[in-house]
């Protein structure tokens, strides 16, 4: 995690795509239970597990810090006790974007939530690349006041998604639990010393075309709509 770009006027936009990435990949984040997390990184394929069901929407989170949050450090459930990191280029992650539609229609403050545990979704079948904005976290998993993208991927996508779009698969979980223990029995860590640790990533903002941003609405803070 690191200070996240300002705009002209100096403060953060309310919607800033910010990732872990380098020249060909970017990293996005997901949890699963200890079956589908073991023979995804021992397969390199994520549904080489007969548990990983293609047609559930799957959630990917570029944030470090908000899948802390979602999973506890990997304590909060047994379907989010393995949090996987998946690398995927950034055509591909581009890809997803460019046709996607948020969650929320605005003035309804009604969304489809985050899918971890994918099964908690709505049971129709949704074709469409989803996003949604939720307040970034911090290391402590403390509210921010800006957003972070969580980017929802359809069954009809998910075959691609996993056969052709994820380049690598590591299983971070203890590193997320080392973060956790870091935290509690050092309570006055910083966040420069945290990431010096190697128990946050440097994020980034990750830049995509106009067309990209207007399409998921990066201009827009819909105050008032998220909570």
């Amino acid at each position: 995690m690191v200070a996240p770009k300002s705009n002209q006027k100096g403060a953060v936009p309310q919607r800033q795509i910010r990732a872990d990435y380098d020249e060909e990949t970017v990293t996005v984040y997901q949890a699963y239970n200890s079956e589908i997390a073991s023979a995804a990184v021992d397969k390199q394929k994520l549904s080489a597990s007969p548990e990983f069901r293609l047609t559930r929407m799957t959630w990917i989170k570029p944030s470090w810090c908000w899948m802390m949050y979602r999973a506890g450090y990997s304590y909060k459930d047994k379907n989010q006790e393995h949090i996987l990191a998946l690398k995927m280029k950034h055509e591909h992650f581009i890809a997803l974007l460019r046709t996607a539609t948020l969650t929320t229609e605005p003035g309804t403050g009604v969304t489809l939530g985050d899918a971890a545990d994918a099964g908690k979704h709505p049971t129709e079948k949704v074709s469409a690349v989803k996003v949604q904005w939720d307040p970034e976290r911090t290391p402590r998993l403390e509210k921010l006041g800006y957003r972070s993208i969580q980017i929802g991927i359809p069954s009809s996508l998910a075959a691609t998604w996993v056969d052709e779009w994820i380049v690598r698969i590591e299983d971070v979980t203890e590193k997320a639990r080392a973060l956790e223990r870091e935290l509690r029995e050092n309570p006055g860590v910083t966040d420069e010393e945290l990431l010096r640790k190697g128990l946050v990533p440097l994020e980034r903002e990750f830049p995509v075309p106009l067309e990209v941003q207007q399409a998921i609405r990066m201009d827009e803070s819909q105050n008032g709509i998220y909570t």
